[in-house]
């Protein structure tokens, strides 16, 4: 029967057909994009066109990876790292155990093949699950070996204490700087993270046109465009010095990677010098001040990663939607929802790991450093000078970790709002005036840094106080409240990756309480870790004898494994 509500028109006074009077939806007009976000989208089109071609995977027997990603697993609880920074943990350590001879000392002049190195690395990482089984190409392993040719030189040349570096103190840094630039270069072949750097670049140069320094001819443009890049690297992907130094040396040196014996001679002459000075670039007086804005606005391009993951496989198709701000806005939309939920829980696994870590560091500094130095002194520990030995540390550590929040809800149309700003053309533009404070208040300033040192010293009165309320030894005491510093550093910089996905650079009375106390400890912490990284000779000890059995029974199971299936093909 026909529908009363329906319309209708008769063709020949017979025939019946329905007319469909629903009005038509209105079509959204497409929005002009930013001209540096048309350049971002297509640099990323072109990388992966690049990365799609053809190549010969690397494959690692499953066995293999089942025990030696157990074994990463228990690293994790010790290092407490994010998974990306794992993965360079991991590169560094195999490379401190394959150097070993080298750059201990005990055999310098040992030579090493860089293309052994490069398929260690590379079959190790996918077995400890860093990288893809099968996905890896074994053009990326060649290339890795010769991209580590030139270190070797180096190491040959400035770590024999006969020439150069004869201070061990200096041969150490030497050699961490070597070792953790090495493993920042293997890693990006490895991995080749095409979108990453694209969108790192990108938004360097976004920043770069709205920001206006004050006054203009304070810094040289290199230098404003060097520290534009670190902050972003910082902000945006939370990339070390070591990663940051090794991509402003290709800037530097173009040909970096694959320098002909001229060029090798050039850096070889020049590593020195540039290891000297890559904290003074690190420490630039624009880094703190570039750093705020970046740290405001990388949730922007955070998104812009979701999407163009995404759209990875299918990448011509990204320019079509983003041009479209409702459809845009919806994607955009479900990876906020995504990370905000991943933040939560990757907040909650740190504060996991992180004080588990305290906890399991505290039996090793207990028994091997703590008990001796007390007995040495005619101390001692009894029950509960133990227990409040392993507690507060942990407990501190929990308490700074659980009060750690994400964002409010009301983050969410900020994000918004700064992302249309920086993805279309005809939206209002937010700028960021930087001003250079060249003559500064020297009481106010002296008052401050007075202020400072006071707050420093009263909590660490507070913290040797309670320890030794607690009936510690003295020596323990000492020991511990250095601890808590290092703790304390720990806790803030989990702290800052909460930020992650702010884009308001505002802080409410309680965060300003919670800085006033923290910030001064953490700072000390974060002076005793770089030290103890300089002086940490140990580390590489234990890399060799720990690892190189483990790595010895991985490479049985694989083997034993392959013989295995040869002799099954045979039963046919």
């Amino acid at each position: 029967m026909p529908d009363d509500n329906q319309k209708y028109i008769l063709i020949d006074g017979k025939q019946i057909i329905p007319v469909d009077t629903k009005e038509p939806e209105p079509v959204e007009t497409p929005l002009d994009l930013n001209p540096q976000i048309v350049e971002l989208i297509q640099n990323f089109v072109s990388g992966k066109v690049d990365e799609n071609k053809g190549f010969t995977p690397i494959h690692v027997d499953d066995i293999a990876i089942s025990i030696a990603k157990f074994y990463e697993l228990l690293r994790k609880v010790v290092d407490w790292k994010e998974d990306a920074a794992l993965r360079r943990s991991a590169i560094e350590r195999i490379l401190k155990r394959l150097l070993f001879s080298k750059v201990s000392g005990i055999s310098p002049n040992m030579p090493h093949d860089p293309g052994i190195i490069s398929e260690t690395v590379a079959s190790e990482l996918i077995r400890g699950g860093h990288l893809p089984n099968d996905e890896v190409p074994r053009e990326y392993v060649d290339k890795t070996s010769v991209a580590l040719a030139k270190y070797l030189v180096f190491l040959e040349s400035h770590t024999d204490s006969q020439k150069v570096l004869q201070n061990v103190k200096d041969r150490i840094n030497f050699v961490t700087f070597l070792i953790e630039i090495m493993a920042c270069e293997i890693e990006d072949i490895l991995s080749n993270p095409v979108k990453e750097k694209t969108i790192i670049m990108g938004m360097t140069k976004l920043i770069h046109d709205r920001i206006k320094i004050i006054p203009s001819d304070a810094f040289s443009p290199d230098e404003v465009n060097a520290q534009i890049f670190i902050a972003v690297c910082r902000t945006l992907y939370d990339l070390d010095s070591s990663y940051i130094t090794y991509h402003l040396l290709r800037f530097q040196y173009p040909f970096w990677q694959n320098p002909d014996p001229d060029q090798l001679q050039e850096l070889n002459s020049s590593i020195l010098s540039i290891w000297k000075q890559s904290d003074q670039v690190m420490n630039h007086p624009l880094s703190k001040n570039l750093y705020n804005i970046c740290e405001r606005v990388d949730t922007v391009f955070s998104l812009i990663d979701d999407f163009f993951q995404e759209y990875k496989d299918k990448p011509s198709k990204i320019q079509e939607i983003m041009h479209l701000k409702s459809k845009f806005t919806e994607h955009v939309s479900k990876y906020y929802e995504k990370r905000y939920t991943s933040l939560k829980k990757r907040l909650f696994r740190l504060a996991i790991f992180s004080t588990l870590s305290v906890f399991a560091s505290n039996w090793f500094t207990f028994f091997v450093v703590e008990i001796p130095l007390a007995h040495l002194f005619s101390e001692g520990f009894n029950g509960f000078t133990a227990f409040m030995d392993f507690l507060i540390p942990t407990l501190v550590m929990f308490i700074l970790v659980a009060i750690i929040r994400a964002p409010g809800l009301d983050n969410y149309q900020r994000v918004l709002t700064t992302l249309y700003d920086f993805v279309y053309k005809d939206e209002k533009q937010i700028l960021f005036d930087v001003h250079v404070k060249r003559n500064q208040n020297q009481l106010l300033l002296l008052i401050l840094v007075m202020l400072y040192l006071a707050i420093t010293l009263i909590v660490f009165g507070a913290v040797a106080y309670i320890f030794i309320a607690a009936g510690l030894p003295i020596t323990s005491v000492i020991f511990d409240t250095f601890t808590i510093a290092l703790t304390v550093f720990a806790a803030v910089t989990i702290r800052n990756k909460s930020k992650e996905l702010s884009v308001n650079d505002k802080t409410g009375f309680f965060e300003f309480l919670l800085d006033m106390f923290s910030v001064p400890v953490a700072k000390v912490g974060s002076f005793l870790a770089a030290k103890w990284k300089e002086y940490n000779v140990i580390a590489i000890f234990f890399s060799v004898v720990i690892e190189t059995p483990f790595n010895l029974i991985i490479k049985f199971v694989e083997g034993w494994s392959e013989f295995l299936k040869e002799r099954r093909a045979e039963l046919h």
